[in-house]
């Protein structure tokens, strides 16, 4: 039992020395060391960059033949009062509402009182109602508010075109507002095309559910 231990030891040591023979005949044991120290590369040194150089150069501008033969203009500061200043003026399209006629309140009261008679001879037969102009109805913003219990009873819910006939028939279509109760586009045309002025007076009848007939009666103006 014991020799055949001994046995195997001998041949593993033979082994042994038999296998470091071949690393050493194979150069393995420096390549080891080689790869257990890892050589790093050493960082290039950094190139410094030459400064760039301008080369300043004196040329002769160019300036057209219109303007070659003027003197050189001279340019300075100068101060400016900004309240001297001229002001620009508007270009603007508005009217000129300097010329607006005012109706007085007796000449406005009579012509509602004309309207509210030719309201009373058309009949029940479709609904009406009379609306004295002011400035903003006929100048200006160019809104007309309807009565309100009107609306609710006879007009749309929501936004709708609605067509003013006048006395000769010819019609002018308009935008029916219902959140706001009024005509806004289309009234504006319809306003100035039968030059209605501040206290006029007009008999709307609803001849079609979005269709009105319109009656104008004229303010006395002095």
């Amino acid at each position: 039992m014991v020799a055949a231990k001994l046995s195997y030891e001998e041949s593993r040591q033979q082994r042994m020395e038999e296998n470091k023979k071949r690393m050493e005949a194979l150069n393995l044991p420096q390549l080891a060391q080689a790869l257990k120290a890892p050589s790093f590369p050493k960082p290039s040194p950094m190139k410094r960059a030459k400064p760039r150089t301008v080369e300043k150069q004196m040329v002769v501008v160019r300036r057209s033949s219109r303007v070659a033969n003027l003197p050189t203009p001279v340019y300075k500061e100068i101060a400016v009062d900004p309240l001297r200043m001229p002001r620009s003026h508007s270009t603007s399209k508005h009217r000129d509402l300097s010329n607006r006629i005012y109706a007085s309140d007796e000449a406005r009261a009579e012509a509602t009182e004309r309207a509210e008679e030719l309201e009373s001879g058309l009949g029940s037969d479709h609904p009406t109602f009379v609306k004295p102009m002011l400035q903003s109805h006929v100048t200006g913003g160019f809104w007309l508010g309807l009565p309100i219990h009107f609306c609710n009873k006879n007009l749309p819910k929501r936004d709708e075109s609605v067509i003013l006939a006048d006395e000769d028939g010819d019609e002018y279509q308009t935008v029916y507002l219902a959140n706001k109760r009024g005509l806004s586009g289309g009234w504006r045309g319809f306003a100035i095309a039968h030059e209605l002025v501040d206290g006029d007076a007009l008999v709307f009848q609803l001849i079609r559910p979005k269709t009105f007939k319109v009656y104008i009666i004229r303010v006395e103006r002095t």
